[in-house]
């Protein structure tokens, strides 16, 4: 077959595809799913999701099960999102405590009726270091948070947290502030610090706290003198402010970014339902030809090989493979390969006892040509085309097996899987702690991933089957 013909009959199928309104739907959201596959570390908000999904510390600036930013839009107090601060302004000044002094400042716009959960600095630095950090809020309050002191530092992270390493020193600012009565009258001590320092301060600031709102001052002062050989550094000065709701779809207890996951999940997805579903077919149309073709004990005997695969019940033995082997991606999709190529051997197995009497294949046997070559030159090239459907009915089978999988603790736990991300989410009671954020998206996803490939199966199912066409 000429390229020509290739085109012209490619633009004849494109012809009658692109009226199948349900096919064009389909072939669009995959066309977007492959743009983000490709293009994935532009829409990771976090870079290294994939190495890191499991690894607590990589995740320990987030907030622990905060609902999605936007769900700001129907709450009638509005919540401190997440926001991260990466460019502070750097300036020498003189200050009280160490002369000439080089200060780091993050502003930060509060607007919101409830608190962040915390406020983190982070760093890398080298040699010795000496910092004092505060907070100046709009009223023009100074609340002192702390000092940090390390030394020995050879690009080692520096980490300062309000809510763990600043809880004496806001202690303070309330004995300064709130009356005798109301300190008395409350556990202060186990007040959340971030909720004093973006409050009004007042003798029943612990009681009837109303927030403050506008620009708050996070000042990190150094002493100017450390930093003037060069032998001791300090970069990638940053400040987290970890809100009560975050990102696109929140986060999970282990305060994973959901979104992050479902991004990352989305490539395996597609791997998984199309490997199985790419394989499985072809050996299943190869299968179906040769019983057609060499007819008598062979059809008789791979018939019978095929009806003991097409009785025997996929997922549980799914299970118990998963359960006796370490899981691992490989396995699984080479398991669901051994069950899934049954699903064309009938239809093909038809259609290639019609091809088999056609004149052009009684040709090529007067002209010498091979079994195999009949097989694989004049029979599959016609009967390819026809299984392109079954192929796009596949995926979605695929996707769910392994997701059950998952959902069940028996998917493999190296990658990340929207099953995966369900699991997790039983695991920790997710439906019980009403962290739907957590469930639906990516029950959703799975849904809509398997709706894609159904359209498009059911699409071609009509241009590629004469019986089904609609011209």
């Amino acid at each position: 077959m000429s390229m020509k013909d290739v085109g012209y009959r490619f633009k004849e199928f494109w012809d009658d595809f692109r009226k199948e309104t349900s096919g064009l739907i389909g072939l669009g959201i995959l066309a977007l799913s492959l743009i983000v596959v490709l293009f994935e570390p532009v829409f990771l908000p976090f870079k290294d999701v994939d190495g890191n999904w499991r690894n607590i510390s990589y995740w320990q600036d987030s907030p622990p099960a905060a609902p999605p930013a936007w769900t700001n839009l129907f709450a009638a107090e509005k919540s401190a999102t997440t926001a991260y601060l990466n460019d502070p302004i750097v300036e020498d000044v003189d200050d009280p405590d160490f002369g000439l002094a080089r200060v780091y400042t993050f502003k930060y716009n509060y607007k919101y009726d409830k608190s962040p959960l915390d406020m983190i600095f982070r760093a890398k630095g080298d040699g010795m270091l000496f910092m004092n950090l505060s907070v100046i809020r709009p009223d023009g309050e100074t609340v002192y948070l702390g000092q940090v002191y390390e030394e020995g530092l050879d690009g080692d992270d520096i980490r300062f947290t309000v809510d763990t390493d600043a809880r004496s020193s806001v202690y303070e600012f309330i004995r300064a502030h709130a009356s005798e009565e109301a300190i008395a009258n409350s556990d202060s001590s186990n007040v959340k610090p971030t909720n004093i320092i973006f409050a009004k301060a007042g003798a029943d600031m612990l009681s009837a706290r109303e927030p403050l709102k506008g620009e708050y001052l996070y000042k990190v002062t150094i002493p100017a003198s450390l930093l003037e050989d060069g032998t001791n550094r300090i970069e990638e000065a940053r400040l987290i402010v970890t809100g009560r709701v975050s990102g696109v779809l929140g986060t999970d207890t282990s305060k994973r970014d959901i979104y992050s996951g479902i991004i990352a999940g989305l490539k395996w997805a597609l791997f998984i339902g199309l490997v199985t579903s790419i394989i499985s077919v072809l050996v299943g149309v190869i299968y179906g030809i040769i019983c057609a073709y060499f007819g008598g004990a062979t059809d008789t005997i791979m018939q019978f090989v095929f009806e003991v695969f097409v009785s025997m019940p996929m997922l549980p033995i799914l299970i118990v493979l998963s359960a006796t082997f370490k899981p691992s991606i490989w396995i699984i999709i080479g398991a669901m390969i051994v069950f899934y190529w049954v699903g064309p051997v009938k239809t093909v197995r038809s259609m290639a006892l019609q091809i088999k009497e056609e004149t052009y294949i009684e040709a090529a046997k007067a002209l010498g040509a091979g079994k195999w070559r009949i097989i694989f030159k004049h029979m599959a090239p016609i009967l390819l085309p026809y299984s392109f459907a079954n192929m796009a009915l596949s995926v979605p089978g695929a996707i769910v097996a392994e997701s059950s999988l998952s959902l069940l603790g028996l998917g493999d736990p190296s990658i990340i899987s929207w099953g995966q991300i369900l699991h997790d989410a039983q695991l920790s009671g997710a439906t019980l702690n009403g962290l739907w954020w957590w469930i639906v998206p990516p029950g959703l996803f799975i849904a809509i991933m398997g709706m894609t490939f159904a359209f498009l199966g059911f699409a071609m199912d009509k241009i590629l089957h004469p019986k089904l066409r609609t011209r």
